[in-house]
């Protein structure tokens, strides 16, 4: 029987100028759906798991395109909650070489946003479940928010349901302070933590040394110490940092590191050609859940991970939609991109 994964968040419809055309350029926008909890709902799905998925949208023809966006790939849909006003939109302008991508948020007052926490039973909706994720981006629509998922991070530890959570911080949507003190609460609960070389910095104050994000240099070694910061903070399981060099918008290099307590395991690094990075951290959540749910040692676990996340660089929209066939194939050393026949 499929392993069964809870993730919980918000599903945007996603509008982008065609090609790398900027926003003051554009006079189409192409329309799909994507958010963080959603992006590794399909991953998981793709890779064979029961993947369900749990949001509130509104009963109208928007939120049942949102809806319809998952089932499309076999995503369990059964427990959204139908209701409020409006799908949260995100605007996407992507980047190229050395001009940045951006992103405009036009989700306030979206039907998650203003969710109470008797909108969701946690008690049938983790009953049979294996794990439970979720992002920093959640909590930080709104305090009734945190509430929803501190009730929901109680239930899955009560029924002794892995959880995992991607901090992601979002500085359009919180301040650091708000942040620390949601996320600080929030990770008593959490087993697993994903986060960037950024967001461990932002949320908590941890930060590698010898690292110039912007400037394009990272010293791996420093973030073992973070990871062990935030296990010894947090008594996580496993802390999972994703490694990303910003050459430019349009190449760079990425790698991630797992540690599960005793190993500190770096993966290799792929040098990429981005077609859309957007839900490139939520590929490598889908692909380490998968690896962990399975049984993964933790070197191959954090390999599939990156090499997940290496391919949907590759894949326009915020979903990954590769299979576990092609992410082992490019773990196992396979990236020269011939054709396949």
């Amino acid at each position: 029987m499929a392993k069964r994964v809870i993730t919980f968040g918000e599903i945007m419809l996603r509008l982008a100028p065609e090609g790398y055309y900027r926003f003051v350029q554009a006079t189409t926008f192409g329309a799909t759906y994507g958010g963080g909890e959603a992006n590794v709902a399909v991953s998981l799905a793709n890779y064979g798991l029961d993947a369900k998925y749990v949001t509130k949208l509104p009963k109208n023809d928007i939120g049942q395109a949102a809806v319809n966006s998952l089932r499309q790939f076999g995503v369990d849909t059964s427990l959204i909650v139908r209701g409020g006003d409006r799908v949260g939109i995100y605007f996407l302008e992507k980047g190229a070489s050395q001009r940045p991508s951006k992103v405009v948020y036009d989700r306030a007052h979206s039907a998650i946003s203003e969710a109470a926490t008797g909108d969701f039973d946690w008690d049938k909706i983790f009953d049979g479940a294996d794990w439970f994720h979720f992002t920093g981006i959640t909590p930080a629509l709104g305090p009734n928010v945190v509430e929803i998922c501190k009730e929901a991070c109680k239930a899955a530890q009560a029924k002794g349901i892995t959880v995992s959570c991607d901090l992601n911080y979002r500085k359009n949507l919180w301040t650091r302070d708000q942040a620390r003190e949601a996320m600080t609460e929030l990770c008593k609960y959490v087993d697993v933590c994903i986060s960037n070389e950024e967001d461990a910095k932002d949320v908590f104050g941890i930060e590698a040394d010898n690292t110039d994000i912007t400037g394009g240099k990272l010293n791996k070694d420093g973030y073992k110490s973070v990871a062990k910061k935030l296990a010894d903070q947090f008594g996580f399981k496993k802390v999972a940092i994703t490694l990303r060099t910003s050459i430019s918008a349009s190449e760079n290099n990425w790698a991630g590191m797992l540690f599960d307590g005793e190993n500190y395991c770096f993966s290799k690094e792929y040098n990429m050609k981005i077609v859309d990075r957007v839900g490139g951290g939520d590929s490598f959540g889908g692909g380490l859940i998968y690896a962990c749910l399975n049984d993964f040692s933790t070197q191959a676990a954090v390999e599939f991970a990156v090499a997940a996340s290496c391919l949907k660089h590759s894949i326009e929209g915020d979903f990954n939609q590769v299979s576990v066939d092609e992410v082992q194939k490019l773990a196992g050393g396979d990236g020269s991109g011939r054709v396949q026949r």
